[in-house]
């Protein structure tokens, strides 16, 4: 059986005799084990589970909920869309907070205020068309002052702070919101030592002394996201944000893998055979024959390529585990499919193709997969297409799934 969760991705019911060319794998177990690793990492401060972009491809209703049975009382998310799509879905006010940061002008604000989103606000514009939305539908709005200490993306400059501190407390006062939050992001946390990380904790706390000096009481005050959570307790504050975290992968692999940050992998993306034939020495392979055979062999179809998220930077990089040993992409990967030397092996049609997984088998990772593409896991688990089944594994008995597709 196939439906469709909240973002449109294709999810699997785990039916006997199912047929697919591919199939991510999402341990929702793994995911509930990894917010309680966080959890008792950070101690005290609430967690945000961060669920944008489909929770990083995984499914953003699944993994939500997964998360809140482990504790997780926040919701993250980029676009209005998603926040709208959760509450939609049964995600209630009651149930969770859910922020919300990235805001267009035009945006839906009457709809978010009246869906209970927290709204995050970097600018006068933005205050203002919020506040327009909160006169005509009635509804006060739940602001999170954001300021940019030194990300340089979303965010309010220092010298802009006064002004919009000022007029969110003017709002205050009128009774058309509640200063819910402050908030930061940083631009390095990654990278341990890295002299943006003492800079942008200073400018935080001066952002936060100069709006509590005027008389804002935020109710959450938050900077950490994934690696300042593991790696920053003074950045902590009453809040963290783990995204690429709560998914099981390291977003600091020269400082450790998951399993240092007691975390486990959550996706696990599998492909099946699609061909398999000999062919002589000297034979290209893919467009452009940046791959030819160096002598006779066999060559494996997978039946995934970039329209499903397959880097192209893959091509003659990207691991691959079949029949228990590891491949490489030969060629350059395509729309549809890739091609893998299999060196005279003859695997039978059907075999499963693993990408990745936990690695606790022996095959290759997300984080593998970055380094061959010289990008970051966030990117590589992010980009899986929607029609890649996703099929959900771990679930709790008689908990609600997107499109009862959990197994």
């Amino acid at each position: 059986m196939t439906t469709a969760n909240t973002t449109g991705a294709a999810t699997t019911a785990d039916a006997p005799g199912r047929h697919h060319r591919a199939e991510a794998t999402i341990d929702l177990a793994a995911l509930r084990a990894n917010v309680a690793a966080l959890r008792e990492r950070t101690g005290g401060p609430a967690v945000m589970a961060v669920v944008k972009a489909d929770a990083y491809g995984h499914g953003a209703l699944p993994c939500a909920l997964a998360a809140l049975e482990a504790g997780a009382t926040w919701l993250g998310t980029a676009t209005p869309e998603e926040a709208l799509a959760l509450r939609a879905a049964g995600i209630g006010p009651d149930r969770a907070r859910i922020l919300c940061w990235l805001w267009t002008p035009g945006a839906p604000w009457e709809q978010a205020l009246r869906a209970g989103v927290d709204i995050s606000v970097s600018g006068r514009w933005a205050l203002d068309e919020l506040l327009a939305a909160v006169r005509a539908c009635g509804v006060p709005a739940r602001v999170h002052l954001k300021a940019d200490t030194g990300l340089g993306r979303n965010g309010c400059q220092p010298h802009d702070w006064p002004d919009l501190v000022a007029a969110v407390l003017r709002a205050e006062a009128e009774g058309l919101l509640t200063a819910a939050g402050v908030w930061s992001h940083f631009a390095a946390a990654d990278e341990p030592g890295h002299p943006s990380i003492q800079a942008q904790l200073d400018g935080f706390a001066a952002a936060l002394a100069y709006a509590e000096g005027a008389g804002l009481r935020p109710e959450v005050r938050h900077l950490a996201n994934s690696p300042a959570t593991l790696l920053l307790p003074q950045a902590h504050y009453d809040l963290v944000r783990p995204g690429l975290a709560t998914y099981g992968l390291s977003p600091v692999p020269e400082v450790g893998g998951p399993a240092d940050f007691g975390l486990r992998p959550v996706m696990s993306l599998t492909a099946r055979l699609a061909l398999v034939k000999e062919v002589p020495g000297g034979h290209g392979v893919s467009y452009g024959h940046h791959y030819t055979t160096p002598g006779a062999t066999t060559l494996g179809l997978v039946p995934l390529g970039y329209a499903d998220g397959i880097p192209r930077h893959a091509s003659n990089t990207g691991p691959v585990q079949i029949a228990g040993k590891w491949r490489t992409v030969a060629g350059r990967v395509a729309m549809d499919q890739f091609v893998v030397d299999l060196g005279g092996d003859t695997p039978r049609v059907g075999e499963d193709v693993l990408l990745f997984g936990t690695g606790e088998q022996g095959e290759p990772t997300a984080e593998d997969w970055a380094r061959a593409c010289g990008t970051v896991s966030y990117e590589i688990v992010t980009r899986i297409g929607g029609r890649v089944p996703r099929r959900y594994v771990g679930a709790v008995p008689g908990a609600p799934s997107a499109g009862g597709a959990t197994a």
